[in-house]
Parts: C-alpha cells; sequence; structure tokens
C-alpha cells in the first residue's frame, strides 16, 4: 500500500494516532494525521445516527413503510422470473418498510440505471424516484443483498421527514457540534491538498498506479456533486473519532446528548435474520464482538464496546482484495493486544465504583 492512517481510541481519548507513507507518492506527500479519505461505504452508519435521531424525536418509525413518506414507492414491483425475452413482475408480499432500507433487506438492488457514469449525479428526490422505478429482485425481507440504493433512500426519507436536505442535516445535528471539522460531501479546494491519493495494481499486481474514484464526479469540489448518504462522505480520522466516541458512550459526547442510549444500542446490534450469513444492523456491520463498517477502498472502522476500544484504518487503495483484510487483522490484533485488556479493567473497575 502507499500509505495509511491508523487510530485507536477509548471512549474519552485517542490512544495511538499512526500515518504511514505516502498521501501521494509522485508529490513525495507523506500522510499525516488530518490527510483526508474518501471513506465510502462508512457513511452508512453516519446516516444510519442521522436516522435514528429522527426517530428519538418522533419523526420516524423503523417499522413505517417507505410509502408513507415517499409515495412514488407506492407500486413496486418485484422480477418474478427473468430470461433475455422478458422479465415477469409481481407485487411484493409486504410493503418495504425503513428497516429493510436499513438492513439491505429491501430487494432494491445496488443502484439504478440512472446512477451513470457516476452515484453522485442524481439529487436524492430524482435518485429515490429511478429506485422506485426500478423492480426489485426479491420479496422484502427474504434475503441480504447490499444496496447503496436502499441506504439513498433512507437519505430522501431523512429529508421528508426532517424537513431539511439531508446534508444539511448531517452538518447541522452531527458533524458541527461533534466537531467533525473536515467531514464533507463535496470537499474545498483547500482540503483537497490533504487529500490521500488513490491507488489501485497495475495487471500483474506488482506496483501501485494513480487513479481516480470511479463512482465520483470530477473535479471533487463541483458544487453540482450530489450527497450520497450509501457512500459519499470524506472525512479524516480524527472526524470519524469523534463520531465514534458518541456511539461507543451511548449517544453523548462533549456533554450533549446526540442519540438516547436505546437508539445507539439498536442501531448497533444485529437486525438481519440469523439464517442469512451477514450480519447487519441498522446502518451497520455486526460482528460477534464488534460493530462498525467498511468503505470500498480499504478503510474500515470499527467499534469493540467490551473493550471500549476504537479502531480506524483509512487507506486509498482500489482492487485491494484479500491483503486489505489481512493488514486491518494485523493492526486489530496488534491494538487488542495493546490496549483490550487494559480498558476492559478500567471499565470494570468504573462500575464496582
Amino acid at each position: 500500500m502507499a500509505g495509511a492512517v491508523t487510530l485507536v481510541a477509548d471512549r474519552s481519548r485517542i490512544l495511538s494516532l499512526d500515518a504511514v507513507g505516502w498521501a501521494d507518492r509522485a508529490k513525495r506527500r507523506r500522510m499525516t494525521p488530518d490527510t483526508l479519505f474518501w471513506i465510502a461505504s462508512i457513511t452508512k452508519p453516519i446516516t444510519g445516527a442521522g436516522f435514528m435521531m429522527l426517530v428519538d424525536e418522533g419523526k420516524a418509525r423503523v417499522g413505517d413503510p417507505v410509502v408513507k413518506y415517499l409515495p412514488e414507492f407506492a407500486d413496486l414491483r418485484v422480477v418474478a422470473k427473468r430470461s433475455r425475452a422478458r422479465m415477469v413482475l409481481v407485487k411484493p408480499r409486504r410493503k418495504v418498510v425503513l428497516r429493510d432500507l436499513l438492513t439491505h433487506t429491501s430487494g432494491m438492488p445496488m443502484h439504478s440505471p440512472l446512477e451513470n457514469p457516476t452515484m453522485d449525479r442524481l439529487p436524492l428526490d430524482v435518485a429515490a424516484r429511478s429506485y422506485a422505478m426500478t423492480p426489485l429482485e426479491f420479496h422484502p425481507g427474504r434475503r441480504y443483498a447490499y444496496s447503496n440504493a436502499g441506504i439513498n433512500t433512507l437519505g430522501r426519507v431523512m429529508e421528508v421527514a426532517g424537513g431539511r436536505p439531508y446534508a444539511e442535516f448531517l452538518k447541522r445535528r452531527l458533524f458541527h457540534p461533534l466537531g467533525m471539522k473536515d467531514a464533507s460531501f463535496v470537499p474545498t479546494r483547500a482540503q483537497l491538498t490533504r487529500l490521500a491519493t488513490s491507488y489501485t495494481p497495475n495487471p500483474a499486481r506488482t506496483r501501485l498506479v494513480a487513479t481516480r474514484i470511479p463512482y465520483l464526479k470530477y473535479p471533487l469540489d463541483d458544487p453540482s456533486r450530489q450527497p450520497v448518504p450509501g457512500g459519499g462522505l470524506f472525512a479524516t480520522a480524527r472526524d470519524l473519532a469523534r463520531f465514534a466516541q458518541m456511539v461507543l458512550r451511548g449517544g453523548t459526547f462533549g456533554g450533549k446528548r446526540f442519540l438516547s442510549r436505546a437508539s445507539a444500542l439498536r442501531m448497533t446490534r444485529r437486525h438481519t435474520s440469523r439464517s442469512f450469513e451477514n450480519g447487519y444492523g441498522l446502518g451497520w456491520h455486526v460482528e460477534k464482538g464488534a460493530f462498525g463498517h467498511a468503505g470500498a477502498f480499504g478503510s474500515k472502522m470499527f467499534l469493540y464496546p467490551e473493550q471500549g476500544l476504537i479502531m480506524i484504518f483509512l487507506v486509498q487503495h482500489d482492487g485491494w482484495l484479500g491483503e486489505g483484510d489481512t493488514a486491518f487483522d494485523t493492526f486489530r490484533r496488534t491494538a487488542l493486544e495493546t490496549w483490550g485488556a487494559r480498558t476492559s479493567a478500567a471499565r470494570k473497575h468504573s462500575k464496582t465504583s
């Protein structure tokens, strides 16, 4: 890999923040703690948290049908049969509810045909209408299938239920009060001077080649670019640490409550059926002893509630395949060995006191 930024934190402080390698190899620009990254699908749990804030305020419910907020979803159809010659569509056995969007069990595809060549072209109201015109791949709740369209639809629901644009809601309600200074869907020109260059292996996998993010329109500071709830956010390690600390603390940070404790716990526990291979909460990947999310270019953010630890691993590497998981697992194992027992003991002592 060209370089990485790694961060380990507990509920109240950063324990380790390291930057290694190059943010831009050609320019000899080193990685630094304030290097900016496209965090891709790590955007999803942030969207989930924003939605749960509306749930706390009584403006939405996890079990609400999508059509309650977006009438264009009234006539959804499911693909029953597909061949080269024709497609047979039927009515879904039940309505798509907001929980389905959050857990990737709605049946919605990854994206709609209109989201080409990049996923940041359409305002959320237009994107949602394009999803409503696209048949479901299966009946709601019957399977797990990862879907940016589902999370993006949730972003549009947030606009309707919350009464303000999705990106503005997150900026006012999460980014500014949490001190997530660099979190943005459209970074400024000044921020882009700190953006990590994206790299991909050459065909022989013998060296790295600089590349663009193929899912986003360039230049990245173009004001016509649209927010993507399923994967459009840029942020630094410190930005993500503040968000993660708020979640790990049961919805509070800096003396301010962002989420009820019940909502913070609810969104980070498994909601998908045990018969499904993938464990997913409300916008969060859930595994044994941890919850968090990964991003398309290799970045990961995971929280370990028993140890009271947060681990953030930021890289900008396309096509990393298994190497990225190996690198993160090494980082995770080392962090748990270094701080896990200490933070667990401190938590037990605090509870006893």
